[in-house]
């Protein structure tokens, strides 16, 4: 079952409407509805906040301030995840950024919830805000360590002396925008009060940190707070930590004793979720004239919040990518008094890679070299930067055949020299690198006596298929057809995982579930080989096949159910688990990461300067592919996110009052099915036994990274112009658009 292209098993239910998300959830009658009230200044303190004409508006049964807010827990700095702290909300008169919630009105219906919400008035002591990433650069400090724990900074060899003395030499900044994630389903809760007990209904990739998170928020033993979030409309790291649209619901629900609606309007997605940093990237590569890197350097300066540091490892990514014996990366933070930073799809490796990617298609312009030819000259044979040896590395592979079937030799050699009609055409590519996580996951599998298994775990699906995926590796463990196979996800109540996110989510879970199989067929051939009246008895099991339902020992073999309602009439369970990486000495021996490669055309109105992608082919290794048809569509659309990131994505701050000026999908743009014609992902299989039991690695974040830069080059391909302010935009090329014939 593993590896086929299986349609989803909650497919149906999806396109139905039959998959209950976080805000529909609830049957038990008529619930009451939040809207939240957020701040109009970007820095402050509130001075004075008056609810009476919102509380007598009709149907509106509280509105709460911090005047009126339940106590609650602060963050425990001595919890490693910031995930896994409280997050309260209204605690105080402190205004952090604008936006930040400052009023939470409870009516009977949403409609009176948003019009009540209006009527809340607010005077603020406003303070000046630092709010402009340019005027603080110079503020920039190193933080302790970045995302994942990485290093700050790292040093091999004598990087400014080798630079000095290169025979080609590139020094180059690019910047990159504030880029948000905009899940179709909004953050969104229903919290429904049940005694001493709540039960949460959230929208959240991790459940154990949603657990966690409102237990210390609410000050509440965890064993009374249940955690319920079977479907996610989309995450893309947003929904990794619960906001505060769910400390409200939580905190309105204990309060009035009813179950209270929260959800996050597209608007204040822009305000309360978490985005990712602009940065400032300096690289810097130092080369032979034959092509081969001598000195490698990438420094990033980005911005945090001053009130919790975020620091994305955008230069981590380029400790392993390409052989330089002298090395620098560096990262610097700038806080500014703006939303928090937070993980988005690709945390690191989407920006970092759309810096390094852009600046190794310089250095190949300067050498007149082919850009596939010069990544080949520089790929590593073990891990730059750590010294020790890939686990599987296939990054040459992903470069040749990407070449081949792009039809690479076609290219146009001079930029700006190839046109079709008014349109100005080019190619470009980039290669692509991730880091592969594993992280603690847990998990139970039970076999019933009428031969049915059931999956359960905490585990989420975001829209990966999880479902799907955890039913394949299930039914290969036991032998099942995948309708035998049922399998119940997102509740506090089953055993715990890290959830969905940082693509660790399915070779971690694949890997408990396929460890809790194991267990049972041991159990199950033990009892056989024992039991007199098994037509196993006695026999050797060592060889036991488990197919069609049925245990096979040579000519022998028994169906499962009968071998379960025998022996385990009440069915039987086992638990799978996965360890942490840091727990695991592979982690330590090996580089172990995902490798791609991304080729795309693109032609360029030489008028208007209108760029429009024509065509797109990412090829990937990514060890053993679970379910083909959904690792391909994740592929696809971290690729059309790359996309996104090189043409489209920026999110605009007013420097006067902290706020995004384009704060909707209407101004802050992203591709739509006209802008993606023909995108297509091709995956080399492997298997990486280094990474986990099942040789299988994260994909979902793989097709993003340098993407954009693919994009990027392609463009330069097509009129000589090179954009290094992201995102590449008709008023960055059209002053320097060559004048040629219509």
């Amino acid at each position: 079952m593993i590896g086929q292209a299986l349609n989803r098993v909650d497919g149906q239910l999806k396109v139905s409407g039959r998959a209950p998300y976080a805000y529909e959830q609830w049957d038990g009658g008529q619930p009451l509805y939040g809207f939240i009230v957020g701040a109009t200044i970007g820095k402050g303190r509130i001075t004075r906040i008056d609810t009476e004409a919102a509380e007598r508006a009709p149907g509106v049964r509280m509105v709460m301030t911090h005047h009126n807010a339940p106590a609650q827990g602060a963050p425990d700095l001595s919890v490693p995840a910031e995930y896994w702290r409280a997050y309260p909300a209204l605690a105080d008169p402190d205004v952090h950024h604008y936006g930040e919630p400052v009023a939470l009105v409870v009516a009977t219906t949403f409609e009176q919830a948003r019009a009540a919400a209006r009527l809340v008035e607010v005077a603020y002591a406003e303070e000046p805000g630092r709010f402009d990433f340019a005027a603080h650069e110079d503020e920039a400090y190193a933080p302790e360590a970045v995302n994942a724990g990485l290093p700050t900074d790292t040093a091999v060899g004598d990087f400014d002396a080798a630079f000095e003395t290169a025979a080609v030499r590139i020094d180059q900044r690019y910047t990159t925008p504030y880029v948000f994630s905009q899940p179709m389903e909004p953050q969104a809760c229903l919290a429904v009060p049940q005694g001493e007990h709540l039960t949460v209904y959230a929208s959240c990739q991790i459940v154990d940190s949603a657990h966690s998170s409102l237990a210390a928020t609410l000050q509440l033993d965890g064993e009374r707070i249940h955690v319920v979030t079977p479907y996610i409309g989309g995450g893309f790291g947003s929904k990794l930590r619960v906001h505060q649209e769910t400390t409200l619901a939580a905190l309105a629900a204990r309060t009035l004793g009813l179950p209270v609606k929260v959800a996050q309007t597209r608007q204040q997605i822009f305000e309360l979720v978490g985005l990712r940093p602009t940065s400032d990237q300096r690289v810097r590569l130092g080369a032979g004239r034959d092509g081969r890197l001598v000195a490698l350097a990438h420094e990033v300066t980005m911005f945090t919040s001053p009130r919790i540091e975020y620091a994305e490892q955008s230069a981590a990514t380029t400790r392993p990518l390409y052989a330089a014996p002298n090395r620098l990366t560096r990262h610097r933070l700038v806080p500014l008094d703006l939303p928090r930073g937070e993980d988005v799809r690709a945390p690191g490796e989407a920006p970092g890679m759309l810096a390094v990617e852009s600046a190794m298609d310089e250095l190949a312009h300067v050498l007149g070299m082919d850009p596939v030819e010069l990544r080949i000259r520089n790929e590593p044979e073990v891990d730059p930067e750590r010294g020790v040896p890939f686990s599987d590395r296939r990054t040459v592979d992903c470069l040749r055949e990407g070449a081949r079937r792009f039809g690479w030799e076609q290219r146009p050699t001079t930029p700006g020299s190839r046109r079709d009609g008014r349109w100005l055409v080019g190619y470009g590519m980039s290669a692509a690198i991730r880091g592969h996580f594993q992280l603690p996951m847990r998990a139970r599998v039970r076999l019933e006596a009428d031969g049915t298994a059931v999956v359960q775990s905490d585990m989420t699906d975001i829209g990966t298929g999880t479902y799907t995926i955890l039913s394949q590796v299930a039914a290969d463990g036991l032998g099942l057809p995948v309708d035998r196979v049922r399998v119940d996800l997102g509740s506090s109540e089953f055993p715990t995982s890290s959830g969905s996110g940082g693509s660790w989510g399915a070779g971690g879970a694949g890997t408990a579930v396929h460890r809790a199989c194991q267990a049972l067929r041991e159990m199950l051939l033990e009892a056989a080989r024992g039991d007199t009246r098994s037509p196993l008895h006695g026999l050797n099991t060592a060889e036991a096949v488990f197919a069609d339902g049925s245990v096979r020992v040579g000519s022998a073999s028994e169906e499962l159910r009968e071998l379960v309602a025998r022996h385990h009439p009440e069915g039987v369970e086992a638990e799978g688990e996965t360890q942490s990486m840091a727990d695991d000495p592979n982690y330590k021996e090996y580089s172990i990461n995902t490798y791609g490669a991304h080729f795309a055309e693109v032609g360029v109105d030489a008028d208007t300067a209108e760029i429009r992608l024509r065509r797109m082919l990412g090829v990937f290794t990514a060890g053993r592919v679970l379910n083909a048809k959904t690792a391909r569509s994740q592929l696809i659309g971290g690729m059309i996110w790359g996309l996104s990131a090189a043409l489209d994505e920026d999110a605009v701050v007013d420097t006067r009052s902290g706020a995004f000026v384009n704060r909707d999908l209407a101004h802050y743009l992203v591709p739509v099915h006209a802008d993606v014609p023909d995108v297509d992902a091709v995956i080399i299989e492997s298997f990486d036994d280094k990474a986990n039991v099942l040789g299988a690695k994260g994909l979902g974040e793989l097709g993003i990274c340098g993407a954009g830069a693919s994009v990027a080059n392609a463009v330069f391909n097509a009129t000589g112009i090179r954009v290094r302010d992201f995102p590449i935009t008709l008023d960055k090329l059209l002053p320097e658009l060559p004048l040629v014939d219509s």
